[in-house]
């Protein structure tokens, strides 16, 4: 604790796991770089899992005003964006590297991933982010 009262300790840290905030970002097109963020609050990273995530997600995304564009589209996969107080990609839609911060098992649960509060994480259709991969090249600015 600093002279001043205000604790030393990273939000990301000071957060119990039990009751985190993330943002998941909701990617509908990578070309156009269509993406929304969703922040959902009081996420317990200790007992959700990658596949109660998703439906959390979806769930919003079928329910929460101003998603109508993005119920149409399929989203399949999560994949760690950043931490919080950490390094972001050069490309603004997702990070084309690191394919191991994927989420490939829907039964782990957040924490044993490695996230806490204030982490960023990307949902997405795997086919198109794979075809995006070879050819990462984008629309909007022609």
């Amino acid at each position: 604790m600093a002279s001043d009262g205000i604790s030393d300790i990273p939000l990301n840290l000071a957060v119990p796991r039990t009751d985190a905030t993330l943002t998941v970002r909701v990617i509908k097109s990578f070309e156009y770089r269509t993406e929304r963020g969703l922040v959902l609050h009081h996420i317990n990273l200790e007992t959700t899992t990658v596949g109660q995530l998703k439906e959390i997600a979806r769930q919003a995304i079928q329910t929460q005003a101003g998603w109508k564009p993005y119920r149409n589209a399929t989203f399949d996969t999560l994949k760690l964006y950043t931490k919080a107080h950490g390094s972001k990609t050069t490309n603004l839609i997702i990070n084309l590297d690191h394919d191991e911060w994927i989420f490939l098992d829907d039964a782990k649960t957040l924490a044993d991933l490695g996230l806490e509060n204030e982490s960023e994480v990307s949902f997405f259709n795997r086919e198109l982010y794979e075809a995006f991969k070879k050819h990462p090249d984008t629309k909007w600015e022609s």
